[in-house]
């Protein structure tokens, strides 16, 4: 698949999601945890410069909004809140494929300081399908009222990925967020996402043998192990995009670094 083709692919691919194109530089997923302070993020990062709407075919809301830093436009998708990833739910499933198939060019997760153990779950199974992704460590003045002190650095090297500690409804640590997406967006960080080592021993034989397959039948899939995590647990919607080639197209795009600019925008920059 050529560069251009796979740019098409793409914008195509965010269209049925339900993302609205525009002449965006970057498209960042903003994940987390209902009662995170996520929806407050969104709005500081965006301001007015947004709409809502439905994803398509469900009636679960969906905000976007725009955003420009350090001369370059950003995309910001408000993604429903959830617990986890495994496509339990419409939430969990809306969420799950835009991280997946919308190849974000970021995934922000916004993580509640006062409640991080519960909220790692949510991190860790995006870092199974992205390494690119900056957690945000909301409400860092809430945690300091309760005697909660978060050490971001070790998190951050634990994680593998950038942990910007904030406090959104005040504004603080807005600027070094900002920072850290635009950085990871253009690849001047590299991200090397913590992932799970240890699987249940009764899957272990067979997890290792299908994630083999999958890296050799797609090269530069950058979740192959998850991928095959899914179809061992029987994830029809991973099993479809099997099917339908999504997942060598996935591939392709990893491998060129190809992550295409959408046209046509109905939303300024801020």
């Amino acid at each position: 698949m050529a560069c251009a083709d796979c740019d098409v692919y793409r914008a195509a691919r965010l269209h049925k999601l339900g993302l609205q194109p525009g002449p965006w530089d970057h498209v960042v997923a903003l994940a987390g945890n209902p009662n995170t302070g996520k929806s407050t993020v969104f709005n500081a990062l965006t301001g007015l410069r947004q709409h809502t709407g439905n994803w398509p075919g469900k009636t679960v809301a969906r905000a976007e909004g725009g955003f420009a830093y350090a001369d370059r436009r950003f995309q910001l998708v408000d993604l429903p809140g959830t617990y986890s990833l495994l496509s339990t739910s419409p939430d969990e499933e809306i969420a799950r494929d835009f991280i997946l198939f919308g190849r974000p060019d970021v995934t922000v997760v916004v993580a509640d300081a006062t409640r991080l153990e519960r909220n790692l779950n949510l991190v860790l199974q995006v870092l199974e399908i992205t390494e690119r992704a900056v957690v945000c460590l909301n409400l860092v003045d809430e945690a300091k009222r309760h005697g909660i002190q978060v050490d971001e650095r070790q998190l951050a090297r634990d994680l593998g990925v950038p942990v910007i500690p904030t406090s959104a409804r005040f504004g603080r640590g807005l600027p070094e967020l900002l920072a850290a997406i635009a950085e990871m967006a253009a690849r001047k960080v590299s991200g090397f996402g913590y992932r799970l080592s240890q699987e249940p021993l009764a899957i272990r034989s067979a997890l290792a043998d299908l994630t083999t397959r999958i890296e050799q039948a797609y090269p530069g899939l950058p979740n192959a192990r998850w991928i095959a995590m899914r179809l061992l647990g029987g994830d029809e919607r991973v099993a479809e995009a099997l099917r339908r080639g999504e997942l060598s197209a996935l591939a392709e795009r990893a491998a060129r670094g190809t992550e295409g600019v959408l046209r046509e925008s109905s939303l300024p920059a801020r």
